[in-house]
Order: structure tokens, then sequence, then C-alpha cells
């Protein structure tokens, strides 16, 4: 027996010493893998890069986890309580493993070879999450433990369990479980009731086994034995429990939520700041703001839908998107199956034609709701031929739509739903700060989803007459005057440039004779702009567009520069428009205002050319970001200038004249619909080109510049009677009715050295004394024309350039309307 006794201690001490080496050996080579304390309280979650509006809304998510990190203070204790229970009930008072656990685990290694799984405790969760692989292997289980051990002694419960709340992934790619409730009931953990935080809790042992939205019955039943396990530990009570024990199933994959629908901007800075950061954008929790105003973005998208459906409307209903007779009987879920295929796009949703008479159609929405459409939401649905023709006018409902019929409806203040369909033209909408170049809104299309081209950016189309604004200031520039008398006449011009000779003609093919250049601006009179080209010069006037921001190289050496045949970019022309917006300054547009890490810290901060008329420039090698805006001119505390002056590249006198005359565009020309605004600071220019494949509105006050572009992709014409009049100023209207709500007008300032006189409307020259059709004109002081003075004895003329209070006037007061 004593024998047998000292070989048992000698083989226990063996064992010992063996299990000690083996558990050194192992330790050793796992020793560099063990992360040191400061590592561990350092330890960073990937957080995805968010894309916010000036005021704070979420516009846009990008990266693959989704996670919003949160305190241990901000842990619901009902939440922690249903993760305990699940868990980890015994987390506050195991050292970091589970001794139970560990021998099942032993168990298995003896008994399969390899680990099977279980035995983690939430500390061991962490270890394995943060610094480890998931493979199932002893050497992985053994670094395991000792990271989890090492946590224990280094870390309070506390921080483990916040570790562990962030980090977890529990499905739909959310990771921690503040995003989890966002991804599931779209609010977050601190408005979650018990049957909610029992849901979530059920995720981590096996996220798309327990899914609510995948699985919902083995959810509902992993639910409900967390609520028994909390029941049974008293972490709830006997009321509580009952209450959420019967409650439904409330999750549904709300995926990311943003608050302002903003998708092409959203792009453009994921575009702008990869070029910086690469991939390490998508997870270092950057959160960038824009300069993007989220009423007005919303205003945008709204005006290009009722731009687009207006247009599309008139041209005639191209039918149904499917006929599905078969549906009109099937289960509710079969049909809502169906109708999901067709996804929404801004306001238009799918609808199910469920039976017809004849003022009437009964519907299905993709909503599950039944619902009615009257005759008055249909009767506009001529047949659609093509872009210049339709057919018969409908006399009923029977002529439109048939039982089975899959259409598109969208809301009606008036009528509730209206029949509509998906417009095949697009549209596209950028609104500067004229001041600083910011970008207020922007639209680059009907919809991101389905067509990410950007048309604000993307897209060079030719401008047509929305151009001719910067001939003008060029002839204004040159020493023309508004009152300047070109001839509107035949001509044909041989330029050397042009494959033939050419001979432009106006819209219309009707010509005006001898013809101010006011008047021929807000009338679009092609003939007078190529004849002003022709007389300043081309390279001459290349080179003085670049004022605008405009590059000589991507503009045609021709006599048709004149008549937009340039190809650019809303954008380009907004730019340019801002010139003639803020007094002749040229600012550059941005999109990005600051860049913050995932503490908060300053990482950029845009520093724009601002209009400054009072500040000197700054004297700096570097030049302005054309991406880049501070918030104040001066810095408060020592009154320095801290933001780069915009350059002033147009003399505000040529700026001033070229605006009056724009706002004629507005009270008298093509522009007439804008007066709907009752604004008289607002001034624009339309722009159709070759065959109507192009329809501009360019417009502005001395605050804000807005381009609309609507076309086909394709370039098809938009067809017969179709202007930039009737397509784009729409929606520039609907735009600014919002953009101007609540301002004041905002004018451009006339310079004190402009004169304005009384002239003769037909010949532009100073009008006679008494002269009862005189109009008032403005000019520059070294264009301001001679006083003719009639002898009655003699039956001369003379001339006299003396001052005379009765015809000429130096007010600051806008200039007089024309006197027709």
């Amino acid at each position: 027996m004593a024998r047998f006794f000292k070989i048992f201690l000698l083989l226990s001490l063996f064992g010992t010493i063996v299990g000690t080496g083996i558990t050194y050996a192992f330790y050793q080579s796992v020793k560099d893998k063990i992360p040191t304390v400061e590592e561990m309280r350092a330890t960073e979650l990937q957080v995805p890069l968010r894309i916010y509006s000036s005021d704070g809304k979420l516009i846009e998510e990008f990266g693959e986890k989704r996670r919003t990190p949160i305190s241990y203070e901000q842990i619901p204790a009902l939440l922690e309580g249903a993760v305990l229970a699940a868990e980890d009930s015994n987390f506050y008072n195991h050292p970091g493993v589970d001794i139970m656990g560990l021998a099942r685990s032993a168990m298995q290694i003896l008994t399969t070879g390899h680990i099977v799984g279980g035995g983690s405790t939430i500390t061991m969760q962490v270890a394995r999450n943060y610094f480890l692989t998931f493979e199932q292997t002893f050497v992985r289980k053994f670094t395991e433990i000792i990271i989890a051990l090492k946590m224990e002694q280094e870390l309070s419960k506390e921080e483990i369990l916040e570790l562990y709340m962030n980090k977890i992934y529990l499905g739909k790619s959310s990771y921690g479980f503040q995003a989890a409730a966002q991804v599931y009931y779209n609010t977050t953990l601190d408005k979650l009731n018990l049957a909610q935080l029992a849901m979530i809790a059920g995720l981590p042992k096996a996220p798309s086994s327990y899914n609510p939205i995948n699985r919902p019955s083995r959810a509902l039943i992993r639910r409900n034995w967390i609520l028994q396990r909390m029941l049974f530990l008293g972490m709830v009570d006997k009321d509580s429990y009952e209450t959420a024990v019967i409650a439904p199933i409330t999750a549904k994959n709300y995926g990311i939520q943003s608050e302002v629908n903003a998708d092409y901007v959203a792009e453009m800075v994921r575009v702008e700041l990869f070029q910086t950061f690469g991939k390490a954008l998508y997870d270092e929790g950057m959160s960038v703001y824009t300069t993007i105003d989220s009423r007005l973005q919303e205003s945008a998208n709204n005006a290009i839908l009722f731009g687009l459906s207006n247009y599309d409307e008139r041209h005639g209903y191209r039918g149904s998107d499917e006929t599905r007779p078969d549906l009109v009987e099937a289960p509710l879920e079969d049909q809502l199956k169906e109708l999901k295929k067709f996804s929404r796009i801004g306001k238009w949703q799918s609808a199910l034609v469920l039976s017809t008479t004849l003022k009437t159609a009964e519907i299905r929405l993709d909503n599950g709701e039944r619902t009615e459409l009257s005759w008055k939401a249909m009767r506009w649905a001529k047949p659609f031929i093509d872009n210049d023709k339709q057919g018969a006018k409908p006399e009923s409902v029977l002529d439109i739509l048939v039982k089975g019929d899959i259409i598109r409806v969208k809301p009606d203040a008036k009528l509730g739903w209206k029949l509509s369909q998906i417009p095949k033209a697009q549209s596209a909408l950028i609104s500067l700060n004229s001041k600083n170049g910011a970008i207020q809104s922007l639209v680059g299309g009907l919809n991101f989803k389905h067509n990410k081209f950007n048309r604000v950016t993307q897209s060079k189309r030719q401008p047509g007459s929305s151009f001719k604004p910067f001939i003008y200031s060029s002839a204004i520039s040159s020493g023309y005057s508004a009152a300047s008398i070109i001839n509107d006449a035949p001509v044909v011009f041989n330029d050397p440039n042009l494959a033939s000779a050419w001979r432009p003609t106006n819209d219309g093919g009707k010509f005006y004779g001898p013809t101010r250049i006011r008047q021929a601006l807000y009338r679009s009179q092609n003939i007078v702009s190529v004849r002003l080209l022709d007389e300043m010069g081309i390279r001459p006037t290349l080179e003085f567009l670049r004022r605008f921001g405009f590059d000589p190289k991507e503009l045609p050496n021709n006599l048709s520069l004149s008549l937009g045949s340039a190809n650019l970019s809303p954008l380009q022309i907004a730019t340019g428009y801002a010139v003639l917006s803020n007094g002749g300054f040229q600012v550059k547009p941005y999109i990005i205002d600051r860049v913050l890490d995932r503490n908060g810290d300053e990482l950029y901060r845009s520093t724009p050319f601002t209009v400054c008329e009072r500040c000197t420039p700054l004297e700096t090698e570097e030049e302005g970001n054309e991406h880049t805006l501070v918030s104040a001119l001066f810095d408060t505390n020592e009154g320095v200038q801290t933001l780069p002056v915009a350059p002033q590249v147009l003399d505000p006198e040529v700026d001033y004249i070229v605006y009056d005359m724009m706002r004629d565009v507005i009270k008298y020309g093509t522009g007439r619909r804008a007066r709907v605004l009752k604004r008289d600071d607002i001034a624009g220019k339309t722009g159709t080109t070759n065959d109507g494949r192009d329809a501009w509105f360019s417009g502005f006050n001395g605050d804000v510049v807005t381009t609309v572009w609507s076309g086909f992709d394709n370039s098809d014409p938009l067809g017969r009677g179709e202007w930039g009049g009737s397509v784009s100023l729409p929606t520039w209207i609907e735009y600014m009715r919002d953009a101007l709500a609540n301002t004041e007008p905002s004018y451009i300032d006339k310079p004190s050295s402009l004169v304005t006189v009384r002239i003769d409307p037909k010949t532009g020259e100073r009008a006679l004394p008494g002269q009862k059709d005189a109009i008032f004109e403005v000019f520059r002081e070294e264009n301001v024309p001679e006083i003719k003075l009639a002898s009655a004895q003699t039956g001369t003329i003379s001339s006299d350039t003396s001052s005379n209070n009765d015809l000429i006037e130096t007010t600051e007061e806008p200039i007089l309307e024309e006197l027709f």
C-alpha cells in the first residue's frame, strides 16, 4: 500500500511537472498574442463612415459593419439582465472563466479530439472578438482563457461588459446592441421594451438561427426562454414577464434610416474622401458634415419629381408596368409579393387594379391598403405615341385601365391618389450659396438607386441660351451698353472654324430688326448674340470667359459659342452664374464642410474663397480648396482675417447691368412664369438646344443661384413645344419657392457710379425732352449717350453731354420698368 501511494505521488508530481511544462510551453507560444493593458483599453471598434447635412441630419452610412458605440452608463438595466441571463448569469462572480464550462470543453477534447464550442463567459467572448480568430483549436482556446484572466485583472466588469455590448455581431450587418436596436426596431436601446430587449439579447448565440426576421419562430422560443431565465433569476417580476412573454414580434429590417434623401451627395463625398483616406474611411468612425441644407434638399427632391411628372404627363400614358389578371383573386400575400418587385421611386409606388367602372378603379397599394382612383385622378392619360404625339383623350376609366394592371400611383393632396408613371426623362438641380460656393442642395437625377450617373457633375450637355449672359457680360465689359443696337436680321457667316457657311436663326424663325441688347437678352434672340460675338472677336471673348470658371480649351472656337454650343455640366453653369449673383466674385463650389474623427476631433475643415468686399486678399502660397468653409471671415479673438477672399473678376458696374438685364427675362421674357414667386430681386435665363434635346433654367438673387437641367440621357428630343421655360423653369420655381420663403429681397448692389437716363426705346439714344415713349436705362458713365437737342429754327440736332436733372438720374433706387 505504501509502495502504491509512493508511486501515486511520484506520478502526480511527474504529471504536475509535465502539465506545468506543457502549460508554460503553450504560454510561451501564445504570449505574443496576449494584449497589454494599454492595448485592451485603447481597442478601437470598426465604426462606419457617417455623412450628415449641415444641420446634423444623417444622409448615409458607408461601411460593412453598422455600429453605434455606447458607454456602460447608456446600457439599459433590463438589457444587461437579459444578456447575462442568456450568456453568463455568473458574470459578476467568476474570474473570467467558468470552471464547469472548461471541464465540458476538456471532455470534448478527450472524446472528439477537438473543441466543439461552449463554455465561454462574456469575458472570454470579448477576448475572442477583439483579439483572436474564431477557429476551434486548443491553442486558440488556451489563449482565450489567458487573455480573459488577464482582462479580469486589469479591467472592471463594467468595462468588459461595455466592450461586449459594442462588439458582438447581431445579424443584418449590425455590430453591438445599439446598432441592433436601430436595425430591428428603428430606434435606440432606451426606447425598447422588455420583450424587444430580450429578443436582441438572444441574438449573440446564433444571429442567423435566432433572427426575428428570418427565423421568427425560433427567435420567439429563445426570447421567451430568456424571459423565463430573467424571472427565475429575479431580474423581472411576474407581471412584467407575463406581459413580455405574450408580446408579438415587432422586429423589421429597417436598414440604414437616413434622415435626408441625398444619395448623389453621399456618393460625391465618399469618392472625394476615399482619395485621401483610402479604405480606412469605412471603419474609422469618421463623421462628415456637408454644406447641404436638409430642408432645401427635400425641396430639391420634390421639385425634381414635380417637374418631371408634369412633363411626363403632358406626353401621354405609356400603359401599365404589367398586367396580371391572375393576381386579382390571389391571396394578399401573393399580391404584395408581386407588387414589391416594382420598387418605389420617389413618391411613386406600385398598385394592383382590382376592379374598374366607368368613373373609378379600385386598387391595392403595395402596403396592402385598398383604395380607389377617381376619374379626375387619371383623365390626363392620353395614350403615348411618341414625344410629339398622343392619342385620343380618354372618355372613361375603361379606356385607360383593365383589371389586373400593375400601375404606378402617387399621393395627391386633393385626389388622394393619382395615376402616374415613372418618367423616362431625367433632370438635375444644383443650388449654391453664391457668396462662398457652398452647395446647399443637389439632385443628380430621378433616382440614384436605379441610375448612379450624377448629371450635375458628370453630364456635359449644351446649355443653349442659358450661356448668353456670359457673352453679354463680355459685351458690356467691352464698351457696349444695354441700349446698344444690334440688327436682328438674316446673316450668313463663313467661319473658317465651321465646316460650311452658317445661317443662324431665332427660335420661331422671326427677325426683329434693330434691337437693343437688353431686349435681345430677354427675348433670347440668337442673331444678336452671334453678331455680338462676331464684333467682339472669339479669342478675346474666350479669354474673358475664364472669369466665370470656364476653361477656353473646353469651349468651341467658333461663333456657335454665342448660342451655348459648349458641352458643360450644370455645376459649371451654376458656378458661372454665381459670379453674376454675388457682385462679380469668383467662388468655387464645395460640399464638404468638415470631417471629424470618432472622438469628435477635427481632421479637416474647408477654407473656401468667400465674397468680402471690404477684405483684402490673403497673401498665401496655397489657394483655397474648391471643396473646402470656416464659420467666420475674421478670427474673433485677434481680428485677423482667416478666409481666402474670392477674387473680383467682373467689374461691379458690368455685373449690375447684366443682372438688371436678366431681371427683365423674368419680367418680360422667357422666364415670365417665375413672376408667380412675386419677387423682383430674381434674375435668370432659359436655355433650349436644337430639337429641344436639353432644357435649362438658371436663376439667382444676391444670395443663391440655382441651375436646373432636363432632358434624356440618350439625347432624344423632349418633344414639340418643350423649352427650358416649360420643362426646367417649373422645377426651378418649385424649388425657389421654398428656398426664398421668409427671406428678404436680396438685390445686387448698384454701384453709385452708374447713371440712369431716359432713352428712345427704338434707337437707344438719349430721349428728347418731353418724349412720351421714353424709357429709363442704366449706363456706365463713359457710355451715357449724348443729349441731342432739336433746334426749332434750323431743324438741326446738336449734341450736349452736360448734366440735366430732367434727363439723368444717379439715384441708388432700382431703375423703373420699361414703359411698354
